[in-house]
């Protein structure tokens, strides 16, 4: 089970909260995609599998939607990658 995470449409960005820190992935939309461009887990998260746990809730949210990913962002290219079962998500 993954962990909830907010889609903050105003700041174009999806969010994860683990106590009163939040480990962010900023996103720009497009027709049937999703494009990720940005990851950010603050330095108190490092490490402790948040970053992990936000792009779970991300690829949740595309399947769900039925988009693909365009990562944009090296770790989550490398996340994608390294996950079989997402990789069909890749645009």
């Amino acid at each position: 089970m993954t962990d909830p995470i907010r889609d903050n449409v105003e700041q174009c960005r999806f969010e994860l909260q683990v106590g009163d820190q939040i480990a962010f992935a900023r996103y720009r939309r497009e027709p049937a995609r999703l494009v990720i461009t940005y990851v950010y887990a603050p330095p108190m998260l490092r490490g402790t599998g948040a970053a992990d746990r936000l792009m779970e809730g991300v690829a949740a949210h595309a399947r769900s939607g039925g988009d693909q990913i365009i990562p944009l962002c090296g770790y989550a290219r490398a996340w994608l990658h390294g996950h079989g079962a997402h990789r069909g998500l890749l645009a």
